[in-house]
């Protein structure tokens, strides 16, 4: 089997409620996916997705995709997308880091590596270890009452963890916090996520004065350094998120028992070939994973579906249905969600495929000569 034809398609995928506001000052209304297809000569064809939490977030860009695809498509055709190592391979010799950009190409491979075999992705993954993940859903930076609202509106469709978005104003950090977690129901978790949002002073001020309330603090400061600085104060268990870019971190967080819950963004660790390398090692390590991505539509809440199913119950922290945050889709099928669990597809591959009327035209379209 060989690739035939690489395909780049981008389009907007709107917040559905609005504004998202989240970090110090950061908000977006609309993301921009990028969806990579590939065709083959089998006539398999995979997709797969990144979408970045607005420009620049984590030094991501929306542009990353389009750039690296310039660069490896000519290498990638006529390469057999069953071999992932192989395909792992030519992406890293050819393009050092900017793994974001890489992970739609890796997925499109796992999709078609599991079409090709007729097993669902998660089986390749190791099997399903659980069915129907615990998810969480966001509650943005609004006021405190809005906060409250939404909430509850979360919990009545099922969802029993929440991450309340904070790490701009400290002072009003607090007051959210105080006036949120207090209201969890019996088995309902909460996260502050500050989104690397505060300096750390503030952040050690908001753990002191929430000392007493029971919820995990994520992602404090911009730093590893910095949030181990916070970590020595704070009576929460502390989640960390965008620091962790890789196995190099994760074997940091184990040697310095450096947090308690690890958030993989699968985007941010490269694709899922890399994620599934760092999970492990982590849950070898007995610490919990939560399986994400920076944000997405159908195709990237399928592979997180996939990587949270083959993930053990007792390390999966959470999952998110990115899907379900967008008023447009980038694919047809994929994951669903009930009662507060997302469940993956039981179809060979992702078991989802390119949305091409909502995608449009593609920006970037390379094939074999015929």
């Amino acid at each position: 089997m060989k690739i035939t034809r690489l395909r780049v398609f981008k389009t907007p995928l709107p917040y559905i409620d609005g504004a998202y506001g989240w970090g110090a000052g950061n908000a977006i209304e609309t993301a921009i996916a990028s969806v990579v297809v590939i065709d083959t000569d089998a006539g398999l064809q995979g997709c797969g997705e990144f979408t970045p939490c607005g420009e620049n977030y984590m030094v991501a860009h929306s542009e990353g995709v389009l750039a690296l695809a310039n660069l490896v498509a000519p290498k990638l055709l006529g390469q057999d997308p069953r071999q992932i190592g192989v395909i792992e391979q030519v992406l890293d010799h050819t393009v050092q880091g900017h793994g974001y950009a890489k992970a739609p190409f890796d997925a499109a491979c796992w999709d078609i590596l599991g079409k090709a075999t007729d097993q669902p992705v998660w089986m390749l993954l190791g099997g399903k270890l659980i069915n129907g993940a615990p998810m969480y859903r966001v509650a943005p930076q609004r006021a405190t009452e809005e906060t409250i609202a939404e909430l509850n509106r979360h919990r009545a469709s099922g969802y029993r963890q929440f991450q309340i978005k904070v790490g701009d104003d400290w002072q009003t950090d607090i007051d959210r916090i105080q006036n949120t977690v207090p209201l969890l129901q019996a088995g309902e978790k909460a996260m502050a996520d500050a989104n690397q949002g505060w300096r750390v002073d503030n952040a050690i001020r908001v753990a002191r004065a929430t000392k007493d309330l029971d919820f995990v603090l994520e992602q404090p400061c911009r730093t590893y350094e910095e949030c181990q600085q916070v970590r020595r104060v704070a009576q929460q268990p502390m989640k960390l998120d965008e620091c962790i870019t890789g196995m190099h971190a994760a074997q940091r967080v184990v040697a310095d028992h450096g947090a308690e819950i690890c958030c993989l963004k699968i985007s941010n660790l490269g694709g899922l070939t890399k994620a599934r390398r760092v999970r492990d090692f982590l849950v070898d390590n007995r610490i919990p994973v939560v399986s994400e991505d920076t944000w997405g539509g159908e195709i990237t809440s399928s592979v997180v579906a996939h990587f949270a199913a083959s993930t053990p119950e007792e390390y999966l922290q959470n999952t998110t249905d990115l899907m379900n945050y967008n008023t447009r889709s980038t694919g047809i099928g994929g994951p669903t969600s009930k009662d507060g669990k997302l469940y993956a597809p039981d179809v060979p591959g992702l078991g989802v495929t390119a949305d091409f009327e909502s995608l449009g035209s593609p920006v970037y379209d390379l094939k074999v000569a015929s």
